[in-house]
């Protein structure tokens, strides 16, 4: 019974996690954003520097009306959404917030697992996009599919050099297994997993697929109300997921000077908190690739980078 209520609860604290972060990302992306850009919303509404942007929000897309366009495939309209943003609920199951089994599911093989679910979560955009009967839509979701085909494999590579440094394919291994000395040598890794990642979420600059000055709204055209909610909350989501896995990957997850290891998860916290702050920083920084551009760095920069950060550490494995 003692085992069964931790699983329980581990998996409460998941859902909550997942219900909290991905909305304070998104607050902290509209306060960024104003100071950074000067917008005067987010930085007034509700009256005290603006805390009310986000519920605003909120309100306004409960508020919009729920449209299935009627020449759309219906079920695959309505699955899309969900498809979006499970995924991203499923890999925080697995990513350690510290050590001693502070880990909903602590499998084996967690590196392939949060990989290959990531890589479900785009599909939820390809299937709005099929399923809008609207030509921008389509185009929309052929770049997901384009982006998700050329930035899969660098992201892959990345995390395969710190699993084979680590010799072991558990998330909460590898973070037992690195050390501070790791840092310049995985950095190039670090910096190729952390594009790709942005890449595959669609985040500014790589937010081709939703690129409104060219295909208005990309797969998400059609899509109003809560259901386009659920949309943006998946982004945020990603960005949660992405940080997370790049702090336990990269960053030594819980490893810090200052904190014993039953604090560990505030390490966790604050470095992945330092990395959505640098999404958010990229967004404002900088302007959207072209199409080109972005297959571009994936095959002509990313996967030469990842391939070679790969046979260093195979070479460093051996020879230490």
């Amino acid at each position: 019974m003692p085992e069964l209520l931790e699983i329980v609860l581990k998996l409460a604290l998941v859902a909550a996690a997942f219900a909290v972060l991905p909305l304070l990302v998104g607050q902290a992306e509209h306060k960024v954003m104003a100071h950074m850009q000067g917008r005067l919303g987010p930085m007034y509404a509700g009256g005290f520097h603006g805390w009310a942007q986000l519920v605003a929000d909120g309100v306004k897309f409960a508020q919009k009306e729920d449209v299935v366009p009627a020449a759309a495939d219906r079920w695959v309209f309505k699955l899309a959404p969900g498809v979006a943003i499970v995924p991203y609920l499923l890999v925080l199951l697995v990513v350690p917030v510290g050590p001693d089994g502070q880990v909903a599911l602590d499998l084996g093989v967690g590196l392939f697992f949060a990989l290959a679910v990531m890589g479900v979560g785009v599909i939820g955009a390809i299937m709005a996009g099929w399923a809008s009967a609207n030509k921008y839509s389509l185009l929309g979701g052929m770049r997901v599919a384009a982006q998700l085909m050329s930035y899969e494999l660098p992201m892959v590579f990345a995390a395969s050099s710190v699993a084979m440094a680590a010799g072991t394919l558990s998330l909460s291994g590898i973070v037992d297994e690195w050390r501070w000395w790791w840092l310049p040598w995985q950095a190039v890794g670090a910096v190729v997993f952390f594009v790709a990642g942005l890449a595959e979420l669609r985040r500014p600059p790589f937010d081709m697929p939703v690129a409104d000055s060219e295909i208005i709204f990309g797969p998400y055209t059609e899509y109003g109300g809560l259901r386009f909610a659920l949309f943006i909350l998946a982004e945020y989501a990603g960005i949660v997921v992405l940080c997370g896995l790049t702090t336990v990957l990269f960053l030594g997850g819980w490893k810090g000077p200052f904190l014993d290891t039953e604090l560990g998860w505030l390490w966790t916290l604050a470095k992945a908190s330092v990395l959505a702050f640098l999404v958010i920083w990229l967004r404002v920084s900088y302007p959207r690739m072209r199409e080109d551009q972005l297959q571009k760095l994936a095959w002509a920069y990313l996967v030469p980078l990842s391939l070679a950060q790969l046979a260093l550490t195979g070479v460093l494995k051996v020879a230490l």
